[in-house]
This record gives structure tokens, C-alpha cells and sequence, in this order.
């Protein structure tokens, strides 16, 4: 089974080691100790901890879209016909390239609030 480190946790979940900590201290997440005496999270916990947080990512709305990334426009460059837009999702940047129209529909300019959904029918996944 893998574990993080409150390092790690925090870092994974977007959230500082302090409140991580204070999750721990707090009993909502559940943690053990290594041979060192550090905290250590097992994965399945942070797992499910990161679940009940964020929610199943799922639209409210009927769509068939399971990716969904809050967050704030920190970009928009204007084409003709085009637009590119870039959001800041927690640790994460989401660039998408939209319409103009829809852009402008969307009133996107830096600092509103977005969020990013993303059907896709290919995604690789990596192991660090």
C-alpha cells in the first residue's frame, strides 16, 4: 500500500501541511506512523479523503463530462476567430482554445471565475 508524508498529502491535495496536520490532529484523516515516528497517510485514506472534498467532479446539469477544474482566468488572447484561455485550477493551468464568440459570451478576461470541462477520449496517465 502506498503512503504519503503530510508533505505530500498537502501538496496532492492543494492545501497547506498545517491543515493537513490539523485534519490528522482532528481525526477526518486518518494517519499512522512510520519507523521514524513521522506521520505518515496510507493512500486509500487520502484517496477517499480527496473524494469527499472535491466531490465526484460530476456535473449537476446532466453532462456527460467527468473533468471538471474550478478556477480563475489568468489569460485570454483574442483572435478573429478564435480565443485562447487560460485558468488556474488550484496547482493546476488549463489553457483552452474557444471561439471568440463564446469568449466574449462568457465575458472571460483575467480574474473571473471559470471552470474548466474537459471530455476527452484519450488520457495517459503517468506514474512518478
Amino acid at each position: 500500500m502506498h503512503t504519503y508524508r503530510i508533505g505530500d498529502a498537502a501538496a496532492l491535495l492543494g492545501v497547506s501541511t498545517d491543515t493537513v496536520r490539523r485534519l490528522v490532529d482532528g481525526g477526518r484523516l486518518t494517519a499512522d506512523r512510520d519507523e521514524m515516528g513521522h506521520r505518515i497517510i496510507p493512500g486509500p485514506a487520502l484517496a477517499a479523503y480527496a473524494r469527499r472534498l472535491h466531490g465526484t467532479g460530476r456535473a449537476t446539469t446532466g453532462s456527460s463530462a467527468r473533468n471538471r477544474f474550478s478556477g480563475i482566468v489568468t489569460d485570454v488572447i483574442l483572435g478573429d476567430v478564435s480565443a485562447q484561455v487560460e485558468i488556474q485550477a488550484g496547482p493546476y493551468r488549463v489553457v483552452a482554445t474557444v471561439s471568440r464568440e463564446s469568449a466574449e459570451e462568457l465575458t472571460l478576461e483575467p480574474g473571473v471565475p471559470a471552470v474548466a470541462v474537459i471530455k476527452s477520449t484519450n488520457v495517459v496517465v503517468e506514474s512518478p
